[in-house]
């Protein structure tokens, strides 16, 4: 049996689909009445869809990471059983991980940490699946990640003990801020040669097949070309949602250069300031030691 702790209703039809029974819980009522929509059972509380499951029970959690993760997994200890499973599919920081690991293991359940990556595309393509954890629970639930991966023998497996699934996600992620800065500058030096007057989504297009630089983001920034080609009516803020900053930290903390990640992570802090005190200090230090001109706002 599967109880899905609020999970988002792609994963959760994908699951169905699979033939597997499952039970979701989100806080919503408009959530709770879509995956019900396609073929699984409602919960309207965790208690509730704990009650749902035969034992040995596996609990899917797909939350933001931070104080909900933690709330969530406090509220499940006090309604799992010994031999039960926790699936925290969430991007977590792994430091995170381990230590709600070990309160786990404490009331004798397992705990997954499974980096998921895949997106709003995820239910048409399948889910990219890094698992940590104790070998034997995760092949116990191997059916689960054989339906939401690519295929049963693609996209995903287990990658080490718990922790090594978050923390090979956030390495991933990391790896795509550095893909994505490195599209966006190519395309903006494409866009500003007015001599050529280049159409970027045909550019796109062409570098789709054979070229040494398709991928899949590639394929997606093409998609997006096609539909706004000069990004009418979207502002030059980028955020973040923290795997790029850990990934910093980490390989600041292995003593690894990671220049690139590293830069692509500031260029995305340096696309808030809307009112760059930093830039207008530059200005008039230039105007102090050359006497260059200062454009007024």
């Amino acid at each position: 049996m599967i109880g899905l702790g609020r999970m988002g209703a792609n994963m959760t039809l994908r699951l169905a689909r699979g033939g597997h029974r499952v039970v979701g819980f989100d806080p919503r009522p408009e959530a709770r009445n879509s995956i019900e929509t396609q073929g699984a059972e409602p919960a309207d509380s965790l208690d509730k869809l704990v009650t749902a499951l035969v034992a040995p029970r596996a609990v899917w959690m797909m939350v933001p990471a931070g104080d909900i993760t933690d709330a969530t997994i406090t509220a499940l200890l006090a309604l799992l059983a010994p031999g039960d499973t926790i699936i925290d599919g969430g991007n977590s920081n792994y430091k995170n991980t381990l230590d709600r690991a070990k309160l786990c293991a404490e009331k004798q359940l397992h705990y997954i940490d499974c980096g998921t990556s895949g997106g709003v595309w995820g239910l048409a393509e399948g889910y990219s699946l890094m698992i940590g954890g104790d070998e034997s629970a995760v092949a116990r639930l191997r059916p689960i990640f054989e339906t939401l991966a690519p295929a049963a023998d693609q996209g995903w497996g287990r990658v080490g003990p718990v922790g090594s699934g978050h923390f090979t996600k956030m390495i991933h992620n990391g790896i795509e801020y550095g893909l994505m800065q490195a599209y966006a500058e190519g395309f903006s030096i494409l866009q500003h040669k007015q001599q050529f007057a280049l159409d970027l989504h045909q550019v796109a297009e062409i570098w789709q097949h054979g070229s040494v630089v398709r991928s899949w983001l590639l394929d997606l920034t093409a998609d997006a070309l096609g539909k706004n080609p000069t990004m009418d009516g979207i502002a030059p803020y980028v955020a973040d949602s923290g795997e790029g900053r850990w990934t910093v930290s980490e390989a600041i903390d292995l003593n690894v250069p990671a220049p690139i990640i590293t830069q692509s992570l500031i260029e995305r802090l340096r696309s808030r300031d809307a009112d760059s005190f930093a830039d207008k200090l530059l200005a008039a230090m230039r105007n102090q030691f050359g006497g260059h001109p200062i454009k007024k706002t």
